[in-house]
């Protein structure tokens, strides 16, 4: 049977770099090694930081005429020199990135051959410049920065194809409405020799476009337009539904086929202006989390985790999500079109990074658009996550933000027309860019009160035009199996930090230890804070909804490993207290008040504004609000009745008291009745005397 098997590897010295990737090299000593997979799931390499030499047995019947055979390489992490033979092939670079190698002489020789691959993904540094471009997956803030993620992490295979491959196809669409949806379609053909070729395009069975070209030998890129009548508009599933269609671009040689590949798209139209996102000329406000890595082990994780991801954010009633400092598995790109959830899509460019990374930074940009831009689903393109990590840093123009993000961002801009694209998040309006990017908001984490959002808004609403990480840390439930906390409240807290990713300065200023019994009872404790800071953050930003925040994307969703992180799911994808906050404020029409304090006193006059937020793309009529204040012995109730205009938020009323003479609580309970459906909220404070 024709086919790749048999891999095996072993460290590369220089031994093996000289004898391993001969035909003739005994290997059998060599451990075996999973394919697609990481060299740390090697016991013999558990702790290798490479590089690494694998070897595999390739049987392939000779090439008969007319026939051209390669050897494809979805995914290497992250660099490779390859050998059939003996004979080198090339040195792909970039994790994502597939590259074909052309091995129809050399399979003409024999049927049996060998395939050898070095593979290189050296360790970063902590707080230095990065020479390679994995971002999140090597800058320690998802995994144990002792990991390692390099392995031929995706599929390798053989194909067979006629005289012109079809080495890349770009599928975009550009813009749509219900009349028509046009595309631009890029194409790159290796042809083995001068000839003539057509290119046939067929969208869902229907051959909408044939063209001749007359191409040299190698490399030749040709770009096309393409309309279609009457489509059936793509939208996110809070708008609507999401049809996918198959665009299938064959290229024949003398009548005959020569390849042929499909991309599975969406017709619908993005945009971005002042933040703020429309789909297919409707706007809408962006409910979005952060995705880190969905597991350690990306090659083998099964690929309900990536769907599952997905579907988890969508049951919170997000309407985005963003990749943050990576490029995953298609699993997950493919369940986002299905269920109609946005994706921000950033480049694994994450920190500070060295001049010598922008030509393959531009490059692996433009493999992006390649490998991605097909799907309905990614919204926007970001370069570069988080390129500054100091403030002044931030404000004063450097190399990573001012030269290689705008570099990127060109190369972003000029592969695909048909979305936004951004140089960089979490940079402040500055010397060179004065608009700024989105910002990383750190209020009652890294510096301040959680409740301080609200005045900061007031003071600086460019700076809450859309807000692309917020939250803080907690500690999940079963963290205690994997945590020493038998001299508690004493924690090793360099291995808590060097290991599972704690904040140990940010833990000792919001939630230090001292003052809770056990361990347990202070995890506990950090997940209702985290609950409360995320629940009242996004009531606030919902609250300025357009005025002047278009959206925004809290941290995060999922741990991929053990982690005391900002995720609302631990790495078993098990819910903390704040999953069910976010779903909560989250939902599509919500009644929210002014925050009381937390202690209130004995004849304090309090005044406090009641807002509904709908995201609902209708107006809600004949809407009900009901407010009640209650406090031991008695309460005071208010009503409103009127409309809610579609996608939008109103102000319904103020209500006015003087804290009663009751010390203990006070409660004051909102419910909102639209329809047969009820919003209901509740806010607490402490009468003091």
């Amino acid at each position: 049977m024709d086919g790749i098997a048999r891999w095996r590897a072993c460290g590369a010295d220089d031994d093996v770099r000289r004898d391993g990737v001969g035909i003739d090299h005994d290997d059998r000593a060599w451990p075996a090694a999973p394919v697609p997979g990481h060299w740390r799931s090697i016991a013999e390499l558990a702790d290798s930081t490479g590089p690494v030499m694998y070897r595999a047995d390739l049987h392939r019947e000779r090439p008969g005429d007319g026939e051209r055979v390669f050897v494809v390489f979805e995914g290497v992490m992250y660099q490779a020199d390859v050998w059939l033979d003996g004979a080198y092939l090339g040195d792909p670079e970039g994790y994502f990135t597939t590259h074909a190698f052309d091995i129809t002489d050399l399979a003409r020789l024999a049927d049996d051959h060998v395939l050898a691959v070095e593979v290189s993904c050296p360790s970063q540094p902590t707080d230095g410049p990065k020479r390679i471009i994995t971002g999140a997956l090597q800058d320690g803030s998802v995994f144990d920065r002792r990991w390692n993620p390099g392995g031929i992490w995706r599929p390798v295979r053989l194909e067979t194809t006629g005289a012109v491959r079809i080495d890349r196809c770009r599928v975009l669409c550009r813009d749509a409405n219900d009349t028509r949806a046009h595309l631009r379609i890029v194409s790159r053909l290796d042809s083995d020799v001068a000839r003539s070729a057509r290119v046939r395009t067929i969208v869902d069975g229907v051959v909408l476009a044939e063209q001749d070209h007359s191409l040299a030998k190698g490399v030749n890129e040709i770009a096309w337009n393409l309309d279609v009548a009457k489509p059936r508009l793509w939208w996110p599933w809070s708008m609507g539904e999401q049809p996918l269609s198959d665009v299938l671009v064959e290229v024949t040689v003398d009548g005959a086929v020569s390849h042929r590949v499909v991309r599975r798209t969406g017709f619908r139209e993005i945009a971005l202006e002042d933040w703020v996102v429309s789909v297919n000329g409707e706007r809408l406000f962006t409910k979005g989390i952060n995705l880190a890595p969905s597991s350690i082990d990306l090659a083998e994780a099964p690929g309900s985790t990536f769907r599952r991801d997905v579907e988890l954010a969508r049951e919170a009633g997000l309407d985005l999500v963003r990749c943050v400092g990576h490029v995953t598995r298609h699993e997950l790109y493919d369940a986002a079109d299905e269920l109609g959830v946005l994706v921000w899509q950033d480049l694994p460019l994450r920190g500070a990074y060295s001049r010598t990374v922008r030509k393959q930074a531009v490059e692996q940009a433009r493999s992006a658009v390649d490998e991605l831009g097909h799907h309905p689903s990614i919204a926007v393109w970001c370069a570069h996550d988080a390129p500054e990590s100091t403030l002044v840093r931030r404000q004063a123009p450097t190399w990573n933000k001012t030269v290689l993000d705008r570099w990127v961002k060109r190369a972003l801009e000029h592969a695909d027309e048909s979305r936004p694209a951004l140089a960089n998040s979490g940079v402040p309006p500055h010397v060179t860019q004065l608009d700024g990017s989105d910002s990383h908001l750190t209020h009652g984490w890294g510096h301040g009160d959680e409740r301080d959002l609200p005045g900061f808004a007031a003071a600086f609403p460019r700076l809450v035009r859309f807000v692309g990480a917020f939250g803080s840390q907690s500690v999940p439930d079963d963290a205690a199996d994997w945590i020493d906390h038998e001299h508690w409240p004493d924690l090793d807290w360099p291995v808590l930090t060097g290991r599972h990713g704690a904040d140990a300065a940010r833990f000792d200023r919001h939630l230090p230890t001292l003052g809770h019994p056990t361990f347990d009872q202070w995890a506990r404790y950090t997940q209702r804070y985290q609950a409360t800071l995320l629940r009242h953050h996004i009531e606030t930003l919902r609250r300025l909804k357009y005025r002047p925040t278009g959206g925004f994307c809290l941290s995060s969703l999922a741990d991929a490993a053990p982690r005391i992180s900002t995720a609302v799911l631990d790495h078993q994808r098990r819910p903390k207290l704040a999953f069910a906050a976010i779903t909560d404020a989250c939902r599509p029409v919500i009644v929210v008040a002014e925050r009381m304090a937390d202690r209130v006193t004995v004849g304090d006059a309090i005044a406090l504004d009641v807002h509904a937020i709908s995201d609902l793309h209708r107006p809600l009529e004949g809407v009900v609000c009901t407010t009640t204040l209650r406090w031991p012995g008695g309460n005071h109730r208010w009503q409103w009745t009127g409309d809610v205009p579609a996608d939008d938020c109103v102000r319904i009323g103020t209500i006015q008291f003087v804290v009663p003479d009751a010390p203990g609580g006070l409660w004051l309970d909102l419910a909102l009745e639209h329809g047969d459906e009820v919003a209901t909220n509740r806010y607490e404070a402490i009468v003091t005397r």
